[in-house]
């Protein structure tokens, strides 16, 4: 059983060893770390999942971005999961949730690079297919976008890009 919550400015070092864990410390040479750098998580869409005793078992953040220097979206993760608890639900309970919430406060594209076969049920399809495109390498089965609404992608192609004016709001409390 777990619960999702609000990610709270205490949780940031239990998030940080859960993403070591999951993805190893090379995780900052990825070209979506580039795109996160010195930009903050959008706050409203940072949770964690939580276990009976309190313990933060999963974790997952968006950010701000810009596609062709003019689209506003959002940058989905990472979601990372504790290893010995994967499996039971908290990755997909947390992705289902904040997709819909990122939809609920107006955002209208989400872009990843994950799984094709996990996110694909979530709705994401392949973004260079969409016109989309990275300033760095990834893998391009693993390169996704998302319409949050219906219509979002029409006529939307690009660069992925940095937003003109980061985001610089600190995860808040949400106590």
């Amino acid at each position: 059983m777990f619960s999702i919550v609000p990610e709270r400015p205490h949780d940031a070092a239990s998030i940080e060893q859960l993403l070591d864990l999951s993805f190893g410390p090379d995780r900052h040479a990825k070209t979506v770390y580039a795109l996160r750098r010195d930009v903050d998580p959008i706050a409203e869409l940072s949770f964690v999942a939580l276990d009976a005793d309190g313990t933060v078992q999963a974790s997952i953040r968006y950010w701000p971005i810009l596609i062709g220097e003019r689209w506003p979206a959002v940058l989905l993760g990472p979601v990372a999961v504790n290893p010995a608890r994967r499996g039971e639900g908290m990755g997909k309970g947390l992705i289902r949730h904040t997709l819909a919430l990122a939809a609920d406060l107006g955002h209208r594209i989400c872009v990843l690079v994950g799984d094709k076969d996990y996110y694909e049920p979530f709705g994401f399809s392949n973004a260079p297919a969409a016109g989309l495109a990275l300033p760095g390498w990834a893998e391009p089965a693993r390169f996704q976008v998302c319409a949050l609404v219906p219509g979002a992608l029409d006529g939307v192609s690009g660069m992925v890009g940095r937003p003109r004016t980061p985001n610089r709001r600190a995860v808040r409390s949400h106590a």
